[in-house]
């Protein structure tokens, strides 16, 4: 095959070889590789030196942090998204946006394929596939660590005799994918989920058991986003920075689950994301004091659906679309702020107001100077209990035979 394939390339060992594996296995002339910056710990310049001489004819850096947060991260925490009610999408959200970037390159060349580096028993395979089919309708995708398995001494064994730079040569203890929003951990010693977390998997948080003293923090949030950290106003991908640097120490934001993949396996995970957990807990509480009772239960019901839709891959569906569109509708009185005592595992909430506020004191309080009208209860309850007496009557009027 002739013609130009552009790569998601993530700068290390298994796309470095795809390069390679495309020129020589698949036959294409030109191999564009796209390394997408959505806040991951990475050497950028050392990613690309190892791009070029794996044979990459260029090595595209985009920065996407910006973008990355004020989009997918900014509509994840409108959501309170958690998928299983744990996991807070952290690699799910970074997909749409790298697999757009490396469609948007794909369509200016003309390329006759898009690449990813995803292998068959994960999830993100679906979440790029269907973010190119959606942003390159008819382009061939091809998934060369699916269409072809390696381990990872072959792997690189293959690098070392084609020049390409490998950082180590013993396998690595676990696979990683991080972005700002947190850190996925997986593989190694995590995949007996007997086996307990060791601490060197690790970055963002300390153990619970050494959390210093509890502190405060005091986020204010408009219309639904966090706006100020302690008064200090940052956009959002500097605030979680902040925050996961305040919450981590406490080990705020371990997960370790065993979750339901895409593809139908069940699989053990570990996760860092102490702004997501923290920013998710103290979004819902503003919530819960501003919104009807009726836009929190249709909110909490639409919730899991729009996470569900993430994970699987389907961030350009039209239905996610639809459900952000219900959700900014609700968030417009979301203003106010929240207090949270970061302490030893958990971003607990002491506090919440807002000018927004549907709670009433007055309605509330059982103290001197209340204004519950007490008369109204009577009635109210007759007209709430006669379905219920009704339904009552029946079952104890006897059974004529």
């Amino acid at each position: 095959m002739s013609g130009t394939a552009v790569l998601a390339y993530s700068g290390g060992l298994d796309t470095s070889c795809a390069i390679a594996w495309l020129k020589e296995d698949y036959g294409f002339d030109e191999v564009v590789a796209v390394l997408v910056d959505v806040g991951q710990e990475a050497e950028f310049e050392t990613a690309v030196e190892r791009g070029r001489l794996a044979g990459a004819d260029d090595v595209a850096v985009l920065d996407r942090r910006e973008l990355f947060a004020a989009d997918q991260v900014a509509k994840a925490l409108l959501a309170n998204a958690l998928y299983e009610g744990r996991y807070p999408l952290v690699s799910a959200l970074s997909r749409p946006v790298i697999a757009e970037a490396v469609a948007d390159i794909a369509v200016e060349l003309g390329a006759e394929a898009v690449v990813h580096g995803c292998t068959g028993k994960g999830n993100d395979q679906l979440r790029f596939e269907l973010a190119f089919k959606a942003k390159y309708p008819g382009v061939r995708v091809i998934a060369p660590l699916r269409d072809r398995i390696w381990t990872r001494n072959e792997e690189i064994a293959y690098a070392l005799t084609r020049g390409i730079p490998v950082e180590a040569t013993a396998e690595k203890p676990y696979s990683i994918d991080d972005n700002l929003f947190g850190r996925a951990i997986e593989a190694g010693v995590l995949e007996d989920p007997w086996q307990a977390p060791p601490e060197d998997a690790f970055l963002l948080t300390a153990s619970p058991l050494d959390a210093p003293a509890p502190t405060e923090v005091l986020i204010a949030f408009e219309a639904g986003l966090p706006a100020t950290l302690d008064g200090d106003e940052l956009p959002l991908h500097e605030l979680v920075a902040v925050l996961n640097t305040a919450a981590g120490p406490y080990g705020i934001g371990r997960i370790d689950m065993v979750e339901n993949r895409a593809v139908g396996i069940k699989s053990r995970e570990l996760y860092e994301a102490p702004a997501a957990l923290a920013l998710i807990e103290a979004h819902r509480a503003l919530e819960e004091l501003v919104l009807t009772k009726g836009e929190l239960r249709a909110k909490r019901e639409l919730e899991p659906r729009w996470t569900n839709l993430v994970y699987e891959g389907l961030w350009f569906h039209p239905v996610r679309e639809a459900y952000d569109a219900f959700f900014a509708a609700t968030q417009a009185r979301v203003t106010g702020e929240v207090r949270l005592s970061l302490q030893a595992g958990s971003a607990l909430v002491t506090g919440r107001r807002s000018e927004q506020a549907l709670y009433s004191h007055e309605l509330a309080s059982y103290g001197t100077g209340e204004s519950f009208p007490h008369d109204a209860a009577e009635g109210f309850i007759r007209l709430a209990s006669l379905e219920t007496e009704l339904l009552a009557r029946l079952q104890r009027a006897p059974v004529i035979t």
